[in-house]
């Protein structure tokens, strides 16, 4: 069965891939295709309220394009001193062009002089079939932002984000954990039980 992913950010797709490829119930039967397979595929504006509306459009849009089951995310950070920012607005809040570690400077002078931390990623994930309405699933990742950034790994704002009960960030601790920890492993769990219907059909 091929399962679409429907992003072309390649931290993402490592990330998806390699939590699909431990489930040993799935890794045999799902061939997991990325957009960067559809080059034409069309561009999906993210004009959703909720991170649950962003997914379920993504993954619609490209499972009517391709004809094939289709799994879309939306994420973001919440910071709860910054009342929830940058939100459902992470990868657009220091400008559709920025870099990485543009944002992470961006959030860290916001930050400036803040002793309340607290802060969460949290993930929507959609799973479409093209004959099918969206199922929507939800993680969370509880933790903190630290000072600086540290680590090289991951993505994002990965190097400032202490998840709770660790004391490095996810750019440190690397993929294996993070992928078992974070706001996207939790969702995708949950995506993976909507996924077993139609491995059941092959």
């Amino acid at each position: 069965m091929k399962l679409v992913l429907a992003t072309r950010n390649q931290g993402k797709v490592r990330e998806l891939t390699e939590m699909l490829r431990v489930e040993e119930n799935t890794k045999q039967q799902i061939e997991v295709i990325s957009l960067e397979s559809y080059p034409d595929a069309p561009e999906v504006v993210e004009d959703g309220k909720t991170y649950m509306e962003n997914a379920a459009k993504k993954a619609s849009v490209i499972a009517e394009y391709t004809s094939h089951l289709t799994l879309a995310d939306d994420a973001g950070l919440e910071v709860d001193a910054l009342n929830g920012a940058p939100g459902i607005n992470s990868k657009r809040w220091a400008g559709e062009d920025a870099t990485d570690a543009i944002r992470i400077a961006k959030l860290l002078q916001a930050l400036e002089g803040v002793s309340d931390r607290r802060a969460r990623f949290v993930a929507a994930i959609a799973v479409v079939h093209p004959d099918s309405a969206p199922e929507i699933v939800f993680g969370v990742c509880e933790g903190h932002i630290r000072h600086a950034p540290i680590g090289e790994s991951g993505f994002g704002y990965d190097p400032v984000f202490v998840p709770d009960g660790y004391n490095q960030t996810f750019a440190e601790l690397g993929e294996n954990i993070k992928n078992r920890i974070s706001h996207r492993a939790k969702a995708l769990e949950q995506a993976i039980a909507l996924l077993h219907p139609y491995l059941l059909t092959l």
